[in-house]
């Protein structure tokens, strides 16, 4: 009886000394998709999200062949804008699919497509999508799409849920991706480095990317690339 007591007591002073810290980790992460619904995010320079996308327990999909007859362009973005922060997402392609996770996306007349400001981060079947084989250095699954190539593949295949975890921070003026546990990829966000990077890219068109990457707050994006992909998990916190 007497160990059981104990025991009882060392659990609660266990949970008492560990709330606290649970509680704050919580309220650290803003949730950016529900599980149920697409309330918070919004098709890329237009109102609502139409039924391409779908909120089902828990994952959120993307589905080509739901698109309307002539309608082709559903990449998605969030409501809110962020500036400094860190986001945590899973994704599951379908095979030979390819998709991608953007941030300091800018909307308005002046700009045609998420990717017109925002930089990509890659999501990719490794194995079977022509781009990981054409150019495997920059368009690996978790690359800095077309900037810096991952260190490592670490990316689960096609089917399979991959962990990304998308670190920006203004400023330390650094940028990093942590994918399945790995930290694959490390960015500058501006200065001599940025523009160097970007002068070596498809980006360097002052036509049609004048603003690339140029803003330091902006817009979460999912991508329509015409392939069947899943989200799940989407949370952000500040830093």
């Amino acid at each position: 009886m007497k160990k059981i007591f104990i025991l009882s007591v060392a659990l609660a002073l266990l949970a008492a000394t560990s709330l606290p810290y649970q509680t704050e980790a919580k309220q650290d992460w803003e949730t950016l998709f529900d599980g149920e619904t697409l309330n918070g995010w919004h098709r890329y320079n237009r109102k609502g999200v139409t039924p391409v996308w779908t909120a089902k327990d828990g994952i959120l999909t993307f589905d080509p062949s739901l698109r309307p007859k002539g309608d082709y362009i559903h990449d998605i973005v969030t409501d809110k804008s962020y500036k400094s922060f860190e986001l945590s997402i899973e994704w599951n392609i379908s095979e030979g699919g390819n998709s991608g996770i953007f941030w300091g996306i800018q909307e308005g007349e002046s700009f045609s497509k998420p990717y017109s400001t925002g930089p990509e981060i890659q999501v990719l079947d490794n194995e079977r999508h022509p781009d990981a084989k054409a150019n495997p250095k920059f368009h690996q699954a978790g690359a800095l799409y077309d900037l810096v190539q991952p260190t490592k593949d670490v990316c689960n295949p096609a089917g399979e849920w991959n962990h990304i975890l998308l670190s920006i921070d203004h400023d330390l003026n650094k940028g990093s991706v942590t994918l399945n546990g790995t930290k694959i990829v490390e960015f500058p966000l501006s200065g001599p480095e940025w523009d160097t990077l970007v002068s070596n890219s498809k980006f360097n068109d002052d036509c049609n990317f004048k603003y690339f990457g140029k803003f330091k707050s902006g817009k979460i994006g999912l991508q329509d690339h015409s392939d069947k992909v899943s989200f799940r998990n989407i949370k952000i916190r500040k830093l």
